[in-house]
């Protein structure tokens, strides 16, 4: 019955990894799809490859989710709380990909794992979300909307006497650069969390050790769930992050991604961080925005996203807990 649940457990995580994939596909690819850079088709596979390639970048982050939020739960009961987590965190998806709002994935998992595990009386380790979860989700906007702005007011300085046409050009071509390395760090940050939730089940199951490496199957099969999903594309978001917070232009799409996507990086490999990639390339959208005028940011819009935001942790883990209390008389 355990190595069947599970399975099950298993394969529902890579489920919310493709629900991730198409859920967040518009963070590394729906700036270059709105100035033309790329075709949305090549920004696709562009992105999914590039998801695909970053999950064996590290697991520093994987490490993080599957250890530093909640006490490893043991056995049937601890599957429970994982896959009461992953339902949370799969439904919440679902509600803001069908709205149409950029709401953060990784903070979705988050949410659900604290809230199944509040309901199945499992320790949450508090002192590790304020570290690596509450304090980055404050600080990561902040720094990629003002030094999205600094780097845009740099580019405007450096090339102010360049004629528009020409330049626009000239960035729609750097652009493949940026959204590259955006889309390269999207894939270092949230497959490791698919990557964490899987390991987290089998710790509970004690297929695992607590000071064992990530199977190479689980970072496989979790870069191929992101990647799929990535590629099949999450249309309402991209049009959201694309042309309903700012009327973005290359210049201004090249900074947002380049800065979003080294404040991945920084959080990834220096602080093992697992940030939310929405909140980065939003933030760094509506900075680059900015200094084109602040009434270019729509920001009844990016009040509504900033909501989203606020709501995706609390939401999440109320439908885990609940999810929770209907699955463990089914399958505790």
């Amino acid at each position: 019955m355990q190595d069947t649940t599970t399975v099950f457990v298993v394969l529902f995580a890579l489920g919310f990894g493709y629900t991730n994939g198409f859920h967040d596909s518009a963070n590394a690819i729906a700036t270059s799809i709105s100035t033309r850079a790329l075709t949305p088709r090549v920004a696709l596979l562009l992105a999914a490859v590039m998801n695909f390639l970053g999950a064996f970048l590290g697991t520093q982050v994987a490490s993080t989710v599957g250890k530093g939020i909640i006490e490893t739960p043991e056995g049937q009961h601890g599957l429970v709380v994982v896959l009461g987590a992953l339902v949370g965190a799969i439904t919440w998806n679902l509600i803001t990909w069908y709205f149409g709002l950029p709401s953060s994935s990784s903070h979705a998992l988050f949410g659900g794992l604290i809230g199944a595990a509040m309901a199945g009386d499992i320790t949450v380790k508090w002192e590790g979300i304020r570290e690596k979860i509450l304090i980055p989700m404050v600080i990561s906007p902040v720094v990629g909307f003002f030094a999205s702005a600094l780097l845009m007011i740099g580019i405007l300085w450096v090339f102010r006497r360049h004629k528009p046409g020409p330049l626009n050009r000239g960035f729609r071509v750097a652009q493949t650069v940026s959204a590259t390395a955006m889309a390269l760090g999207h894939g270092i940050q949230d497959v490791q969390k698919t990557m964490g939730v899987i390991f987290l089940a089998l710790l509970t199951t004690d297929h695992v050790g607590a000071d064992d490496g990530i199977p190479w199957w689980v970072v496989v099969s979790s870069a191929a769930a992101l990647s799929l999903g990535t590629y099949a594309g999450g249309w309402r978001i991209m049009r959201t992050l694309g042309r309903r917070i700012v009327d973005l232009d290359p210049p201004r799409g090249f900074a947002s991604e380049t800065v979003a996507a080294s404040v991945l990086y920084t959080t990834a490999f220096v602080f093992a961080a697992p940030i939310s990639t929405t909140h980065t390339i939003t933030s760094a959208v509506m900075g680059a925005g900015a200094t084109k005028r602040m009434s270019a940011v729509r920001w009844g819009v990016a009040g509504n996203i900033v909501m989203a935001w606020i709501l995706t942790i609390p939401a999440a883990g109320c439908v885990a807990a609940g999810s929770y209390w209907v699955l463990e008389p089914l399958i505790g």
